[in-house]
């Protein structure tokens, strides 16, 4: 079968050559019992594929930055093709379990929990126009000699996973992506002195907060919930969209202002193995505060963000509230990675760097998928269709994919092509009728 023409690391074309196969054979939906990833029926057996990968992974040419290149390409396409006036980083954290494989010794304790595994930390590129996924941009991986990330050949200390988002969103603006990035964080980055950090360092933001915090607005110190409370009295709310609420039709409300933050920040730090609380001022910042409220058929709400943002005021509020709706393809990213796709939690490479180098492959099987999935080609479109009959999975009423079911079928259809190199139709129809006759001979009785 013929090579792809996706990015390649810059390396011998033996690599190449290795890194493509790989790519493919990260299609397949993986099992939990499986070592490797499905190696396709070429001529060389499963258990010598499993050993090209072992070898691909523990190789130290293939430098963390350099298997990055190819995924950093295709983000840089894809903000042309699939962008329009910023594009849009969502950024999160997912803990690796890996509790039953005691041959990883460089696990690491995960929060406060009794799970063992690795911390990986990834940032998603999305469109600012629909909100598909375009590319992993970074992938970091926290294990018990430090941080494995594709910005840097060397590891690094661990910092906290806040800490961390400064060298990140430096690192990816040098990469020159085409457009101004928008990072969308969860509630775990609303911290003031990492707002004034950013904001400094002129990066552009969207986060969501808690409603505890104190702000001055108009004039007065405040809590978010009672800026929210006076906004609701003041019938700031307008109506923007229709939106499904846990597969249910709602509609989705928005209203905003400017907040000032003048507080000094607080920073948790661990000095001599003790955590201590500090005190840090900064100047004032201001940004919008923008109120998303999520209404059901009944008039009940049912979901409501507190965004903070330095975006500018030239975006819509209500298109700012639908960028951060947007952020959960970033879970749909690490559940390809874990039980839908990948079953990462499975693989066995026995230290963090190694798996690290393999995520950054499986990355691109998961970007190829992607742009599947958002092609407007009407090629495109039977592809889908033909790769959901063979991944043999049943969808929704109304849903004409998954990307799960994609990942599926594309190994489905690159096994057959691998097949029809090495069988003709009519032997392949053969071995199916010898096993629907009962595997036995015509001449037997």
């Amino acid at each position: 079968m013929g090579g792809m023409s996706h990015p390649t690391p810059k390396t011998d074309p033996r690599l190449q050559r290795r890194y493509q196969q790989m790519v493919q054979e990260h299609f397949g939906h993986g099992h939990r019992v499986a070592a490797g990833p499905r190696s396709l029926p070429g001529p060389a057996s499963a258990f010598a594929a499993t050993q090209a990968v072992w070898r691909f992974c523990r190789n130290p040419r293939l430098r963390l930055p350099l298997l990055a290149e190819p995924l950093l390409a295709c983000a840089r396409q894809a903000v042309k093709d699939a962008c329009q006036g910023y594009a849009l980083v969502a950024h999160d954290w997912s803990n690796l379990d890996y509790r039953p494989h005691s041959r990883k010794k460089d696990r690491i304790v995960l929060g406060s929990t009794a799970m063992i595994g690795y911390e990986l930390r990834s940032a998603l590129l999305l469109s600012d126009r629909d909100g598909q996924a375009l590319a992993p941009v970074c992938q970091d991986l926290r294990a018990a000699e430090g941080v494995y990330s594709s910005r840097d050949e060397e590891v690094q200390a661990n910092q906290s996973c806040l800490d961390e988002l400064a060298p990140v969103l430096a690192y990816l603006d040098d990469q020159h992506l085409g457009l101004p990035l928008v990072h969308l964080i969860d509630r775990e980055a609303d911290s003031v002195a990492h707002y004034r950090q950013w904001h400094a360092a002129r990066h552009f933001f969207l986060v969501r907060a808690d409603d505890t915090r104190i702000v001055r607005h108009e004039g007065q110190e405040r809590t978010l919930a009672e800026v929210v409370a006076q906004l609701e009295q003041a019938e700031a709310f307008r109506d923007v969209r229709a939106v499904a609420y846990h597969g249910k039709p709602a509609r989705q409300w928005v209203a905003e202002t400017e907040v000032t933050l003048e507080r000094p920040a607080c920073l948790n730090r661990t000095v001599n193995g003790k955590k201590r609380r500090t005190k840090v001022p900064g100047p004032p910042l201001r940004l919008r505060l923008i109120i998303s409220r999520v209404v059901d058929a009944q008039g009940q709400v049912v979901a409501v963000w507190l965004l903070q943002t330095n975006v500018p005021a030239s975006v819509a509020a209500a298109t700012v509230a639908l960028w951060y709706y947007w952020r959960w393809r970033i879970e749909s990213y690490y559940k390809l990675l874990k039980g839908a796709g990948q079953q990462v939690e499975q693989w066995q490479q026995r230290q963090a760097l190694p798996l690290a180098r393999r995520l950054l492959v499986a990355g691109m099987a998961c970007v190829l998928i992607w742009q599947l999935a958002r092609s407007p080609a009407p090629e495109a479109a039977r592809l889908r269709s033909l790769l959901v009959r063979l991944s043999g999975r049943q969808m929704k009423g109304g849903v004409a994919y998954t990307e799960p079911a994609l990942l599926a079928g594309l190994w489905v259809l690159l096994a057959l092509l691998e097949v029809a190199q090495q069988h003709d139709l009519a032997e392949l129809q053969d071995m199916a009728q010898f096993v629907l006759a009962g595997s036995k001979s015509p001449d037997t009785s």
